[in-house]
């Protein structure tokens, strides 16, 4: 048996089952996306769960894994005794072959006993291995293929060895493997009294998938029985390594010796447990964060920041004072970051999110310190009084679990009935003096609802699908147990992928269900920061609480929804690095279709500052830069410069969003829980469409981007092509006039549609106009010397009344010591005009005469100038010419 790393075990499993037919399939995450049930992923079988099941199809027969394991919440939590065993870990890995109805118990021990034996060399007299005691089949064939003993293939009553996945299912016998690390060792073999020492060590186990339990009583065969195996690659290394200490693999080694480096404390026996913690939590949180979880106060983000927080209270141990976990983090990533890429790609968030938590530790730390060390001096019956623990759960933030992890070393425990007393009594005072929002009377169901449930996991920044457990159904402000009718309801989960409205992004859409309903989800609302809930409708079948079910939002509106979303924070940059660091955002929608952004600005974007805000954000899109997502606090993303969100509510961390650079430096940097594209690139083509003013000092702006634009763009141009269509109607109609009066529209040269238009209006009406004039059936005009001066009467029918005062004042020009009195007839109406010439404007006033001859006329008169006025005439023709006659004599 030679020595091997880690990286050799894993690397020889996997290769031994590729040459022997097994599809090599990838880690799935650590949040499982089958199974709702699960906090982590805490098998290799989960990812193939719907396989054994049958509700999946996979185009191989035979699988083999590394997987990424977490057991520290929930009902699988070795948390506590992780740093105090040899062998308890919160993330480890674990290798496994799997059978779909393939191969059985033979050739699945075949496989184990030729894998261990020769490619690892394990000696046979170091093995000992266990079967269910009605497994006959299982016992004769390891007999036959290993040669072992009877006494070494030992019968095991208890459940131990029979695994299901639940009440009913797939369920069957297992046989389980164990490596004998020698008699310097206390423990016995398997079965035993004192079997749970330390030398006999479980390294392998493999499941036969022989049966469905269909009832409690009732159990039948499964037409393909399966195999499901599972060997720790930790404790497999430290077998092949010669140790039964995990910890003492090469792995672990070089992680506890950059941890000592760093922390400047020699490893001893008396510190080892707390380097032990150290490194096991490390690689636990570089993972998580990896695959998406973030710390936070509830669900998986609550387990992950425990474990950072116990990791953290460990180095303070050692004496550490200042953030150091994140300079460990270098030698993991090099360890692990060949074999699990995801390591190297989120580096910056895991460092990140690192630094944060551990500078919060701290503070809270050393306030809490005070008062627990001095606490501790006055503890009696080695238990710390409930009053104290919530003091410092409620003034300093000591959670409950974080002060029994302080004290367990010095075997001092928490009055926890006191403590939770006091916890009740806390949220009996909240929910007393919560008001609702005052409008909305049926808020208070989704209150006491958020207490009785909890926050809702939201799992959407990294999955479009996943499962969850129907926690509630509402129906008309009301809780129920089902409902079959096709009727509006509110669903709560316990997890989701729909983004609830909140920040201006509208809520998602899509389909929750499972083989006995459809519910279709129109709308999802988020409340209280963290309770989703989704609105929508039961399209068929019956829905009750407690159904695990299926979630599958609306991928194409998510999409669209991400990429406005991204564009937003664009346009907002661009719109203040355009018109000035004034500009602050009032309101904004993001939707699937479009999106809307109201901002501070008190005067509209001119044609070349849009032109300037467009090519901005265009040139960010085009970089094909990734979108960065850091958990900060509020305080610390701003000092950085991130833009906060209008409307939007932060907590003690917040998503901080950079997208895009300029030289050096970030482009876009926004406080945003929104979610969004991975690489600008997603966005495509942006334009704003259009402006408007919304309130005093606040402008709106309205941008499509991609299909949408192109859309848009196609239908102006349509909208365009039509409308000089009817323009170029409307020029050949126009020069067919003017032609038929016989214009000339030879000198017309503009090629601009609309001036042309106008032109040929123009001369079409100075043509018409002079043939008006040019009419003596209908038109009169005649001079009459009166004393010394001379009046003109003009009647003129269907001349355009604008064009009365050019009429005038041209013949003004012509005559001398005029009077000229002009009676316009249009549609029956009247329309008089006086003129004065200027040698007479002195001693005469046409403003007077045209309001005398209105007056005659039975209007209300007229007014203008002394040397121009007009009046309305009424429509009595029949009184023109005595009218011209009554102002003769007026006029001396």
């Amino acid at each position: 048996m030679g020595t091997k790393t880690v990286s050799e075990c894993r690397s020889a499993f996997k290769n031994f089952f590729l040459k022997n037919s097994h599809q090599i399939v990838d880690s799935s995450p650590l949040v499982p996306q089958n199974d709702p049930t699960l906090m982590f992923t805490n098998s290799g079988m989960v990812q193939f769960k719907n396989v054994f099941t049958g509700l999946e199809k996979v185009p191989f027969k035979r699988a083999t894994t590394s997987q990424k394991c977490v057991r520290a919440g929930g009902k699988h939590n070795d948390l506590e005794n992780v740093g105090y065993t040899p062998r308890h870990h919160t993330f480890f890995e674990m290798l496994g072959n799997f059978s779909f109805g393939d191969y059985f118990k033979e050739t699945a021990i075949k496989f184990a006993w030729e894998l261990i034996t020769k490619d690892y060399g394990i000696s046979k007299e170091k093995l000992t291995v266990t079967v269910f005691h009605e497994d006959d089949e299982a016992f004769n064939f390891w007999k036959k293929i290993s040669g072992l003993h009877d006494s070494r293939i030992i019968r095991i009553k208890t459940n131990d060895n029979f695994w299901s996945m639940g009440d009913t299912g797939p369920c069957g016998p297992c046989s389980e493997i164990f490596y004998d690390h020698g008699d310097h060792l206390k423990g016995g073999p398997p079965g035993s009294i004192d079997q749970d020492g330390n030398r006999f060590v479980e390294i392998w186990n493999l499941v036969f998938m022989q049966f469905e339990q269909i009832s409690k009583d009732r159990r039948v065969n499964l037409p393909k029985p399966s195999v499901d195996t599972g060997m720790g690659l930790e404790r497999i290394a430290a077998v092949l390594q010669g140790t039964h200490d995990n910890y003492q693999i090469d792995l672990f080694k070089n992680i506890i010796k950059s941890a000592e480096n760093f922390i400047n404390k020699k490893v001893s026996d008396k510190n080892i447990s707390s380097y032990r913690v150290i490194a096991d939590h490390l690689r636990a949180t570089a993972f998580l964060i990896a695959d998406g979880v973030l710390p936070s106060n509830e669900g998986r983000g609550y387990v992950l920041r425990r474990i950072m927080r116990r990791a953290m209270r460990h180095a303070f141990t050692l004496g550490s004072d200042l953030p150091v976990l994140y300079k460990i983090l270098p030698t993991l990533i090099s360890e692990m970051s060949s074999e699990y890429s995801e390591l190297k790609r989120a580096d910056s968030l895991i460092t990140e999110n690192l630094k944060l938590e551990e500078e919060r530790f701290s503070i809270m730390l050393k306030n809490g310190m005070k008062i627990l060390n001095t606490e501790i001096n006055k503890v009696t019956n080695n238990k710390l009084s409930g009053d104290i623990a919530f003091k410092l759960y409620d003034t300093y933030g000591f959670p409950l679990d974080l002060t029994q992890d302080f004290l367990k070393d010095k075997k001092i425990s928490v009055d926890e009935i006191k403590f939770n007393c006091l916890m009740a009594e806390s949220k009996k005072i909240a929910r007393a003096s919560w008001k609702g929002s005052g409008s909305d009377q049926t808020s208070k169901i989704w209150f006491e609802l958020k207490e009785k449930y909890g926050p809702t996991e939201f799992l959407g920044y990294n999955s479009e699908n996943s499962q969850g457990v129907i926690l509630s159904i509402v129906s008309h402000d009301k809780e129920i147990e089902s409902s079959s009718k096709n009727s509006e309801l509110a669903l709560i989960l316990n997890q989701t992928p729909f983004y609830g409205e909140s920040g201006g992004q509208v809520g998602d859409k899509g389909i929750i269900s499972n083989k006995n309903f459809i519910f279709e989800v129109i709308d999802t609302k988020k409340m209280f920061g963290d309770f989703y809930i989704h609105f929508g409708k039961l399209i068929s079948g019956e829905i009750k609480k407690g159904d695990n079910v299926n979630l599958k939002i609306d991928s194409l509106k998510r999409q669209n929804i991400r990429a406005y979303h991204s564009a937003t924070h664009l346009l907002h940059e661009s719109l203040r690095r355009t018109l000035g660091k004034h500009v602050v955002q009032k309101g904004s929608y993001v939707g699937p279709d479009r999106l809307r952004f109201d901002f501070s600005h008190n005067k509209p974007i001119s044609d070349d500052e849009m032109i300037n805000i467009n090519n901005c954000v265009n040139k960010i899109i085009e970089q094909k830069s990734d979108v960065q997502t850091r958990l900060m606090t509020p305080k610390a993303a701003v000092a950085e410069g991130a833009l906060a969100l209008f409307g939007e509510k932060y907590g003690e961390e917040v998503r901080v969003l950079t997208m895009g650079t300029d030289g050096n430096k970030v482009f876009s940097i926004e406080l945003c829980g929104g979610t969004h594209v991975k690489n600008t690139k997603e966005i495509g083509k942006f334009l704003v469409v259009s402006q408007s003013a919304v309130a005093a000092g606040v402008r709106r702006v309205e941008a499509l981007r991609d299909q949408q634009l192109a859309e848009y763009l196609k239908n102006k141009e349509n909208e365009q092509d039509e409308f000089n269509k009817n323009k170029l109607d409307q020029v050949n109609e126009l020069e067919i006039k003017i032609k038929g009066l016989g214009g000339n529209i030879k000198e017309v040269k503009e090629e601009n549609i609309l001036t042309r238009i106008s032109i040929l209006k123009k001369i079409l009406e100075d043509l018409e106009v002079k043939n008006i004039l040019l009419d003596k059936s209908k038109n009169i005009i005649k001079d009459i010397h009166h004393y010394k001066i001379s009046i003109r009467f003009q009647k003129i029918f269907n001349y355009p009344v604008k064009r009365i005062q050019n009429l005038i004042e041209d013949q003004k020009k012509q005559l001398n010591k005029k009077i000229i009195i002009l009676y316009s007839i249009n549609n029956e109406k009247i329309t008089v005009a006086v003129g004065i010439t200027n040698d007479l404007v002195n001693e005469y006033d046409a403003s007077k005469i045209a309001k005398e001859i209105g007056l005659i006329l039975g209007s209300k008169g007229g007014g203008g100038r002394k040397d121009f006025a007009q009046a309305s005439g009424g429509s009595d023709i029949s009184k023109i010419e005595s009218s011209f006659e009554e102002i003769l004599k007026k006029i001396n």
